[in-house]
């Protein structure tokens, strides 16, 4: 049975929120502990599972799994505490702590596929309680990006389990599962319970937090022969190493996977992979200019912070720190070499939404075509609004103030970097008018 809002169990001790969530294999209610006034999580057996020929010796292993779960999960902090157990009616129940925080697939759909940094750190997290869970016979069966929580403290956090025992090949679940594209083949057809489930899955869901899309269903690569599309073909600035340790994990078959979490996110962990990740940048500079810490901003997707660096090494390469803005003839000569060092910067790092050649591209499509991106180039008022209106910049007939521009990746392609053209002041037309196009043409005179 489902439960409703309010609804009492375990004596009253718990009182029923709402249906947080429908996986694979249970339903999981957000409920308040009723003395401690505490919200927890409970989860239950999928409804499907009692026409199973093996549910009546279900609650032997689901208690045994749930005494597992708790010890591990008092020395884990990257898996959810287990609180209580207990059974309400012949309906199983294990009591989890809420986790405050948003779901990785939600936190990707907030922001765009994540820096290869952060993704790759909050897999190896979950990565780490798995082996522990691997080492002690359980396997998950049911990861995804829906399962793990990123916390308010920004740790990941393994928030839901799979069944246990034997009763998933007995029952009718595996032609029901959900989160298709984090699944391999073998879980839907042969119950398999093997680790590499796990590891495929949790693959599956680095694939989706470092390009933003699913990845091709196995079943569909399995029977319908179609391919998975490689990360670095959808996001090129994902590095080697992660692409190929990402596509070593969703191999097809079971047997061409790494056999364990461990062994496969091993190369991951290696100081090595850290060091390419901040050595693959060209930070070239004709004027000295230490591009290091925009780098970093960008690489940690600290957007504003990123924007407000940039107009801070375009003073210092332009020798206009005192005056704080850039005229037009310091654009005019601006170095052609810094500036396609800022540019490859803002690119990569956004995949492709920001930068100033994006810029330059949408402005390009704005303007009549027989009219070229000259400096002193005629252009009236309603074109840079059509231009401020693509960027984001401009909205409901109004140019925005700088305190009103969104920072994050899901902002208009070509929103940022925006503080190069004045809008501290909130004088965008006007500033954009002085450089922005000044910018653009000096972007064609160093082919960028």
């Amino acid at each position: 049975m489902v439960w409703s809002e309010q609804q009492l169990l375990h004596g009253g001790k718990y009182k029923i929120d709402k249906i947080i969530g429908r996986g694979a294999f249970g339903i999981t209610y957000k409920a308040v502990h009723q003395l401690l006034n505490q919200d927890v999580v409970i989860k239950t057996p999928h409804e499907s599972l009692r026409l199973a020929p093996d549910y009546p010796n279900y609650g032997e292993e689901f208690i045994k799994q749930g005494q597992l779960l708790a010890q591990l999960s008092a020395d884990l902090e990257s898996l959810v505490p287990v609180r209580d157990l207990f059974q309400e009616g012949d309906t199983y129940c294990l009591v989890m702590d809420f986790v405050s925080g948003e779901s990785l697939w939600k936190l990707v759909q907030r922001t765009g596929p994540l820096p290869e940094t952060d993704a790759v750190a909050y897999i190896t997290q979950i990565g780490s309680a798995l082996n522990l869970i691997h080492g002690v016979g359980l396997v998950h069966l049911d990861i995804s990006p829906h399962n793990i929580v990123v916390s308010n403290s920004g740790k990941a956090v393994l928030i839901d389990f799979g069944i246990p025992g034997d009763i998933l090949r007995d029952s009718n679940v595996s032609s029901h599962i959900d989160n298709k594209p984090f699944r391999p083949y073998e879980l839907y057809y042969q119950g398999s319970r093997h680790a590499t489930v796990d590891v495929y899955s949790l693959a599956a869901s680095l694939y989706h937090a470092v390009t933003g899309l699913n990845p091709t269903e196995s079943i569909y690569r399995k029977y319908d022969g179609e391919d998975l599309v490689p990360p670095n073909q959808l996001v090129p600035s994902i590095s080697d190493r992660l692409n190929q340790v990402i596509l070593q994990a969703m191999a097809l078959e079971p047997k061409d996977r790494p056999q364990s979490v461990q062994e496969w996110l091993q190369p991951l962990t290696e100081d090595d992979y850290f060091i390419c990740l901040s050595e693959v940048d060209d930070l070239s500079s004709d004027v000295g200019v230490d591009y290091r810490p925009l780098q970093d901003l960008l690489i940690h997707r600290k957007w504003q912070e990123a924007d407000q660096e940039t107009l801070a090494v375009m003073l210092k390469a332009a020798g206009r720190e005192e005056e704080g803005w850039l005229d037009i003839p310091d654009i005019n000569k601006f170095p052609c070499k810094d500036l396609y060092t800022l540019n490859t910067l803002w690119v990569k790092y956004s995949n492709g939404r920001f930068g100033f050649s994006v810029q330059k591209r949408i402005w390009q499509s704005i303007v009549t075509e027989s009219v070229q991106v000259t400096p002193g180039a005629d252009y009236d008022y309603e074109t840079y609004c059509r231009f401020g209106d693509k960027l984001g910049w401009h909205t409901n007939e109004k140019w925005l103030d700088y305190v009103d521009l969104p920072f994050t990746l899901n902002a208009p392609q070509g929103h940022l970097p925006v503080s190069y053209v004045g809008f501290f002041s909130g004088w965008a037309y006007f500033a954009f008018f002085m450089g922005g196009v000044s910018l653009f043409s000096r972007l064609e005179i160093c082919s960028i």
